[in-house]
């Protein structure tokens, strides 16, 4: 264990710095600099005065704007009780990891949705659809901002596998997870709030395996149910809370040493007009700030990552055991009874235990 917190330490030191702020730069920097100083580095950093060109810094804080553009589109809407899609719940004693229930309807309903300020409510909406939804479901709003971005797609040699719009309000949070992209995170109005560890903290996420379930919303009711999936599937996924509420808060602290007692995550707040490089593997928690009319609105761009010496490294750290993370994960108790078949399924979810995998790979692939 003191090997693996002197590496938390020496990667500090070494490369990210100690401070816990991610790097800024004034303007964005050339395809060469990039993936010298960043990519390859696995190293974030936030781009200022990135998207200034972007007509969608103007067009889309207002509202009818982007109803009149989007009036004949249905877009992908995720409903949750609490504004936590794809995060672990209490369900019959015990965490799930529960997915949103997700409704196809006309884009003008929706936004309606998202902004809704009822502190009675009890439906916190987010379009958060990923699987490349920007093209396909708003595409009316394609000569708004970049297909890609120049620089990153110059440095990487390849143009991004998906393009994705966030829409989400004060109450939308995405909790700790991975994902094996480079990703390109342009903010457009509003603020998203980063919570970043390296892959060097894998140990820190206490990532264990939860059976999945799913949320389904009565719009007759206005209540919502959650139901585990049916055959069982288990997801991968990281334990740590790093906003406990207040009566948790000692659970967590007692769970979770290693998140709360290690090193600060690094942290950093992205503004309209801004890019965040969020590097491969990194785990990052996100909240939100909205604008004045109550939503923040976000483009994101997955590039896929290179399965290089780096994947290579971290898929053995991770495969270390720690004495303070003792919980088998579903690879590991399927080890001894398993064909290779089904094992190396088995260890290919759980290296790559991210909603990646889990939505866009679909539930025969877990």
């Amino acid at each position: 264990m003191e090997e693996i917190e002197a590496l938390w330490k020496e990667v500090r030191e070494l490369s990210l710095g100690e401070s816990g702020r991610v790097e800024r730069l004034e303007f964005p920097p050339t395809p060469l600099q990039f993936l010298r100083d960043y990519v390859n580095q696995n190293k974030p950093c936030i781009i200022s005065n990135a998207t200034l060109h972007w007509p969608a810094l103007s067009s889309w804080t207002d509202d009818s704007y982007l109803t009149e553009a989007l009036s004949s589109a249905d877009i992908s809407l995720h409903l949750t009780p609490h504004g936590q899609a794809d995060a672990l719940v209490p369900l019959d004693g015990s965490l799930c990891f529960a997915s949103a229930h997700v409704q196809r309807m006309p884009f003008p309903k929706a936004l309606s949705l998202i902004t809704n300020n009822d502190s009675q409510s009890k439906l916190v909406a987010y379009a958060q659809q990923q699987n490349n939804c920007f093209p396909s479901e708003y595409s009316a709003l394609a000569g708004d901002c970049d297909p890609h971005i120049p620089w990153a797609s110059e440095a990487l040699g390849y143009l991004p596998d998906a393009v994705n719009m966030w829409i989400g309000n004060h109450l939308s949070t995405t909790s700790f997870h991975k994902d094996h992209y480079e990703n390109l995170y342009a903010v457009v109005t509003g603020q998203k709030h980063f919570l970043l560890l390296p892959p060097t903290d894998v140990h820190r996420m206490y990532i264990r395996d939860y059976q999945s379930a799913q949320y389904a919303y009565s719009h007759d009711t206005g209540e919502f149910t959650l139901e585990l999936e049916k055959p069982d599937r288990y997801v991968p996924w990281c334990s740590v809370d790093p906003y406990p509420s207040p009566e948790d808060r000692d659970k967590q602290l007692s769970d979770f040493p290693l998140y709360f007692d290690g090193p600060k995550p690094f942290h950093c707040t992205v503004n309209p007009g801004e890019i965040l490089y969020l590097p491969s593997m990194w785990f990052h928690h996100v909240r939100q700030t909205p604008d004045s009319r109550g939503r923040t609105i976000a483009v994101n761009y997955w590039y896929d990552m290179q399965y290089d010496i780096k994947y290579a490294y971290f898929n053995f750290l991770q495969s270390i055991h720690c004495l303070s993370v003792n919980t088998p994960t579903l690879a590991e108790k399927v080890y001894e009874d398993s064909d290779s078949d089904s094992l190396a399924c088995c260890l290919r979810n759980e290296l790559c235990s991210d909603w990646t995998i889990a939505h866009l790979a679909g539930p025969e692939k877990i």
